[in-house]
């Protein structure tokens, strides 16, 4: 079965497992005491990689952002999101439950917010309104097929911010996918925001985690609730043992994956009926005219393809390091034959 459902269903290569075997007799300790060597060890890249104070590994991306709106924020506080974002769509209305928070979402393009409508909510210094604390930022972009915030308008966002004293988070989830692409240092990315993660088991590889990064005192926020919500963890360095082996063995390679998405969506293209979002990254976004979404995925999957939903009406393949040039050879030809035989 060939699955791009996700980026998240790769395995640990055997060179991963390898690693994560090699810290069990000396690189082990309890990290909610803040003694696990290989946790700590990862923590310090991660602050070498972004340029930031601290970094607090934790359990996922979706941890890592609702730690950032907690630890920027407190309850009656509104946070302003991108209306296709991770944060508004998939994190189970999280900011409400945990800090107490509503989100304000601004209309976007290709995951870049409107910087005019933006200014417009953020809310007036009157009691009765909710006052702005954060605006959460997405790169690269899910639901607009993996797209890339450009560094302009990242730039002009935080000059706005600025004028009116409201910090920034960037979800950077599968920011490294961006960064394939730009060639943009991820300390350029990080140094616009107040706190930014990453997610160390997409196109990385890794099974498990996430960093959130910042300084000093927004990380003992953030540790204090990674507590509360129950993500303390002990002999984690097994985890980010992982981690380590994923950033540097892993981040070169996202080229291959970005590349992989742009030769499926050449090919989905040559085929009648087919729509298509052409790729920044790794994520294709596409439908067709002669196929309901659910039967089509259906369809590839009676033939070893695993596809998904993308959001809006649209079908997503996710290219990862589990696919090779021979998956990508065999996909096009479920779908040549889905197309023909119709």
């Amino acid at each position: 079965m060939v699955d791009l459902r996700s980026d998240t269903v790769s395995l640990p290569t055997p060179e991963m497992a390898e690693a994560i075997m090699a810290v069990i007799p000396h690189g082990l300790g309890d990290d909610v005491y803040g003694e696990d060597p290989t946790v700590l060890k990862l923590q310090q890249k991660c602050c070498n990689l972004t340029g930031k104070e601290a970094a607090l590994f934790v359990t996922s991306g979706c941890m890592a952002n609702q730690l950032a709106i907690k630890s920027h924020s407190v309850p009656g506080n509104e946070v302003i999101v991108e209306s296709e974002s991770h944060i508004l769509h998939y994190e189970t209305a999280a900011p409400s439950i945990i800090s107490g928070v509503q989100l304000m979402p601004v209309n976007g393009s290709n995951g870049e917010p409107d910087l005019s409508e933006l200014e417009r909510k953020i809310r007036p210094k009157e009691y009765y309104y909710p006052q702005t604390s954060l605006v959460c930022l997405e790169n690269t972009h899910n639901r607009s097929g993996g797209a890339i915030i450009s560094i302009t308008h990242i730039e002009k966002l935080r000059k706005l911010c600025n004028d009116y004293s409201i910090k920034m988070h960037l979800d950077g989830a599968r920011i490294f996918n961006a960064i394939a692409e730009t060639g943009i240092d991820l300390k350029k990315y990080s140094s616009y925001f107040d706190s930014i993660s990453f997610c160390f088991s997409k196109g990385l590889g890794a099974p498990v985690g996430s960093i959130l990064c910042g300084n000093t005192a927004f990380i003992a926020t953030a540790r204090k609730w990674r507590k509360i919500l129950g993500g303390g963890m002990r002999q984690s360095g097994i985890l980010a043992a992982a981690a380590i082996y994923a950033v540097d063995n892993n981040i070169t390679r996202l080229k291959d994956d970005n590349l992989r998405a742009k030769h499926f969506a050449n090919g989905l293209l040559e085929l009648s009926g087919m729509i298509v979002k052409e790729p920044q990254t790794n994520i294709v976004l596409f439908k067709s005219e002669k196929f309901e979404n659910s039967d089509l995925i259906q369809r590839c999957k009676s033939h070893g393809i695993l596809i998904s939903s993308g959001g809006n009406d649209n079908i997503r393949a996710v290219f990862h390091l589990g696919i090779n040039d021979d998956d990508l050879s065999f996909a096009l030809s479920v779908f040549k034959k889905i197309c023909l035989n119709n």
